[in-house]
């Protein structure tokens, strides 16, 4: 197998999100040799949209994703109308930041203002979502913007994305058709015993689903399953293989390393951070 472009590798600001600001976070990666960066919404509002496409086009870097849109699914209208509202403003950023997708957590059951869950319709939710979608695809569509849902682990049904498995994803993709696409992320789908099979499918789709590709590692035991993610090497992840099927698809895209590690990695000096994920790209994925 062949080893890893170091030129493909690009950095989810959440990596080290807990250390840098976004505009460090920037200068970090062209610092480290590092010619991708994937930030999220919230970090962009602090720093400034204008600014931050600015300093990201001086850094010559390139946007592999933004994260991130989706959360469709809502009790009522007024709250199913703000979501398709605010992921419009995503498709906004996304092409201001010229980010080659915008990455959709598609959302779980529908929740009440104050966060929390009310209702247990997880074939309604998945509705919504498939809607939701449908929606913003009129528009992303015509702003030339691509949408990648992501499949979340099934630990998250509930409350952040409702689709779970890149079959389902592949389905809506065949169902809303073009510019949507799937943002494969290791850490949620590699226990899928049919992965193989759907990387595959989403790669023979003309064109091509597979729009982005998100590594890191699964510990054993994991402590957190939402802040305990490990670095790539430290776990049990298959990342070679992976990537291979992937390849075999035919995605050249970004290598995109994204780690919440609430007590590890998110302690470290970050600078210590980004030379680990280039050295580990390299060694381990």
């Amino acid at each position: 197998m062949s080893e890893p472009d170091p030129g493909l590798l690009s950095l989810n600001t959440a990596t080290v999100r807990q250390q840098w600001t976004l505009p460090q976070i920037i200068d970090g990666c062209a610092r480290h040799g590092i010619r991708g960066i994937a930030p999220w919404r919230d970090q962009v509002a602090t720093a400034g949209l204008k600014e931050t496409a600015a300093r990201i086009r001086d850094a010559g870097l390139v946007v592999s994703g933004l994260c991130r849109g989706g959360m469709f699914p809502a009790t009522d209208r007024e709250g199913r109308r703000a979501a398709l509202d605010d992921n419009r403003r995503a498709v906004d950023e996304a092409l201001a930041l010229r980010a080659q997708c915008l990455v959709l957590v598609v959302g779980g059951l529908p929740k009440s203002r104050d966060g929390k869950i009310e209702s247990k319709d997880l074939a309604g939710a998945r509705e919504m979502v498939r809607d939701g979608i449908g929606e913003l695809l009129l528009y992303a569509r015509d702003a030339g913007m691509p949408l990648a849902i992501e499949p979340l682990h099934p630990m998250y049904a509930a409350d952040r994305a409702c689709v779970n498995t890149m079959e389902h994803a592949n389905d809506l993709c065949d169902e809303l058709g073009p510019g949507l696409g799937l943002a494969v992320d290791a850490y949620h789908v590699w226990w899928d015993p049919h992965l193989e099979r759907e990387i595959e499918r989403a790669g023979g789709a003309n064109p091509s689903r597979l729009l982005a590709y998100h590594i890191c590692d699964w510990l054993v035991p994991t402590t957190d399953l939402l802040t305990d993610r490990g670095m790539m090497g430290d776990g049990v992840i298959d990342l070679r293989l992976l990537r291979s099927w992937m390849e075999a698809a035919g995605f050249r895209g970004c290598h995109e390393v994204e780690i919440f590690s609430a007590n590890n990695w998110w302690k470290r000096d970050p600078d210590e951070v980004l030379a680990t994920c280039k050295a580990r790209h390299l060694e381990c994925s």
